[in-house]
């Protein structure tokens, strides 16, 4: 038998752990675009010098490449840029409002039957928006307008699941935890079995309690139609929060901007 090759401390030599290869480097350079800290700045990310020193400590990620050379160009109508892992958005046409709709205004941008609209709102502004989700006209809170299509398209879609949060009145006897365990267990509706992520009760009153109710389903009406399948009508709605985006101390029938860190987070929840 052919003796092991042993160290100097007369221990048998382990073989030597093979590295995995280093994943390969990825031009991002576009020689026709614009310096990369001049883009960050136009976005919002501080001064051009700023944005110089996010990239020298490598916090600037460009389609998944850190970037930590001054002199990269991008273009930003087709690169990914991230900052600290998160999305930024560089197209300066693209904007993402947050709306508390009011009672009795229909959630599309423009009615046949001339009631108030999305519209309305948002009146002077140039910008074609959209509305992403719906509230019903006796229903308030938080909406979200935007002209971005692939931002708008994943919110949408069951695929990304995003949470939203209500506050609910309802009228009935003491709302006893069972009510809301049958709720987050599943309640059978006429269009299939939809069920609350979440229930809890925020403040109540004899013949009146306000709860916090968080569900994915965009199910037209659900809340108030699981609610009243378990006998507790409601008498109130208002949507507070989309995913990670809070309605706040935004007024009735007011808008506001994104923040270029709440669209982010915007982004981030749906993998964009």
């Amino acid at each position: 038998m052919v003796p092991m090759p042993t160290s100097r401390r007369g221990g048998s030599r382990r073989p030597q752990r093979q590295q995995p290869p280093a994943t390969p480097q990825i031009d991002v350079h576009d020689p026709d675009g614009i310096r990369l800290q001049k883009v960050l700045a136009q976005a919002g990310l501080g001064s051009r010098r700023a944005c110089e020193e996010l990239i020298a400590a490598a916090r600037v990620e460009v389609d998944g490449q850190i970037v930590t050379e001054l002199g990269v160009r991008v273009d930003p109508t087709k690169a990914v840029v991230r900052v600290d892992g998160m999305r930024v958005q560089l197209d300066p046409t693209k904007i993402t409002l947050a709306v508390n709709k009011p009672i009795g205004m229909v959630s599309t941008m423009s009615d046949p039957d001339g009631r108030p609209t999305l519209t309305d709102l948002v009146a002077d502004r140039s910008e074609r928006l959209f509305h992403v989700g719906r509230l019903d006209a006796d229903s308030e809170g938080l909406l979200l307008l935007t002209n971005d299509g692939e931002l708008g398209n994943r919110l949408a879609h069951p695929r990304y699941e995003i949470a939203k949060t209500y506050r609910v009145q309802i009228e009935g006897p003491e709302f006893y935890p069972r009510v809301g365990k049958q709720l987050t267990d599943g309640v059978e509706l006429e269009d299939g079995v939809a069920r609350m992520d979440s229930v809890r009760v925020v403040d109540a009153v004899p013949g009146r309690t306000m709860l916090e109710v968080v569900l994915h389903s965009g199910r037209n009406r659900v809340v108030r139609r699981m609610l009243e399948e378990v006998g507790y009508p409601v008498t109130r709605l208002v949507r507070t929060r989309i995913g990670p985006i809070a309605l706040g101390d935004l007024k009735s029938g007011r808008t506001r901007v994104l923040g270029r860190t709440e669209l982010g987070t915007l982004m981030r929840a749906v993998d964009l």
